[in-house]
């Protein structure tokens, strides 16, 4: 009989054990970015709106405090919250900022489809908006910073490809796929990458989902929850029968699936280095509130350290419009290269048991 081996796809924003691994970064080694100061041609201090979804996961909280730190250190005056993923919460504390007289708002969505009503306010008011990591979709919202949200997907397809030989293999292998929030306008792009690149296999019978659950509403996960996330590679751990180890992957690195990749828990993660992303939204920004045309010279003139698109097509607001996006780019992160991807580039330390941890 062929040896079996179970394979994990989770497409969604988080890292195996379906966590949030979220990714970090040394802020102040990410780019060059642009000139510091208060972005204002007047001389003024200008405030900007930061909204996060959540405290509760790593990745927001990571995100917040790279987005609050460099704007800070812009010149610029912030405000930041957090909003419990309740949405409702979210719409007040954008409201606030917008009754606070903010320039900007930067803001990464609950629910990408339950801030029209915020949204048109704050086009009402004349105050741009930078979607942030996950698109919003009204069309106010003036650009959109992430990553390439289908090329982590493919990442995480193309290593079950690559890890169990499918193109030479026999087979049948067992699968089964989890994917992200159906209120993330993301973890469709995770999920469908994914899919692209698995879907052959199944068609073929190399891969065989087991529940015969594919569509993403079956496997979708609410709010990224976490513990439902660890609890896969937990499930594993305690119930698994079969002789072989599976394949798990995930994506954004959090500190605990870093630790299962360590442990042989957990095979890879499609790690985003935040820090960056939050070197292209304070750029961005400041291009926005010096009242300068934005479009892809902004990458060659900020000088960015790291590979970033302008992409002017692949995500749109509502039908027919497009919104300007800058997509940074994803890295596979394995056992064998995550101190060459994480520590060796200052985003985490590692200890004398061989287990990372953010940078302070």
């Amino acid at each position: 009989m062929k040896k079996r081996i179970l394979a994990l796809a989770l497409s969604a924003a988080m890292a195996l054990s379906l966590a949030a691994c979220s990714g970090g970064g040394d802020a102040s080694g990410s780019g060059s970015g642009s000139d510091s100061g208060s972005g204002s041609n007047s001389g003024e201090t200008k405030k900007v709106g930061l909204s996060m979804p959540t405290q509760s996961l790593e990745r927001w909280n990571r995100d917040g405090s790279y987005l609050d730190e460099q704007f800070k250190s812009a010149g610029y005056e912030t405000i930041i919250t957090y909003s419990d993923n309740d949405t409702n919460r979210q719409v007040s504390d954008i409201q606030n900022m917008i009754a606070e007289g903010v320039d900007l708002l930067v803001v990464a969505a609950i629910d990408g489809e339950a801030l029209n009503t915020v949204m048109n306010e704050a086009g009402e008011a004349g105050i741009p908006v930078i979607a942030y990591d996950r698109l919003i979709m009204n069309d106010n919202v003036s650009y959109y910073v992430s990553f390439d949200n289908y090329t982590v997907g493919t990442l995480q397809g193309q290593y079950i490809v690559d890890a169990l030989d499918l193109e030479n293999a026999a087979g049948p292998f067992n699968i089964e796929l989890t994917a992200g929030d159906p209120a993330d306008n993301n973890a469709g792009y995770f999920f469908q990458g994914a899919m692209d690149v698995l879907q052959p296999y199944m068609d073929s019978g190399k891969l065989n989902v087991v529940s015969g659950q594919t569509d993403f509403d079956a496997v979708a996960t609410d709010k990224w929850d976490t513990s439902t996330a660890l609890g896969v590679a937990q499930a594993i751990e305690s119930d698994y029968t079969g002789s072989n180890q599976p394949i798990i992957t995930g994506q954004d690195g959090d500190e605990a699936n870093l630790k299962n990749i360590v442990d042989g828990k957990q095979s890879m993660t499609v790690y985003k280095a935040v820090a960056n992303e939050a070197v292209v939204t304070l750029d961005l920004g400041k291009a926005i509130l010096n009242g300068e045309t934005v479009d892809g010279s902004l990458i060659e003139n900020a000088g960015w350290e790291f590979d970033c698109s302008y992409d002017t097509e692949s995500y749109s607001t509502s039908e027919g419009h497009n919104c300007p996006s800058f997509l940074l780019v994803p890295d596979v992160v394995t056992k064998d290269n995550m101190v060459e991807k994480l520590v060796d580039t200052g985003y985490y330390t590692q200890d004398a048991d061989g287990y990372l941890h953010p940078a302070a």
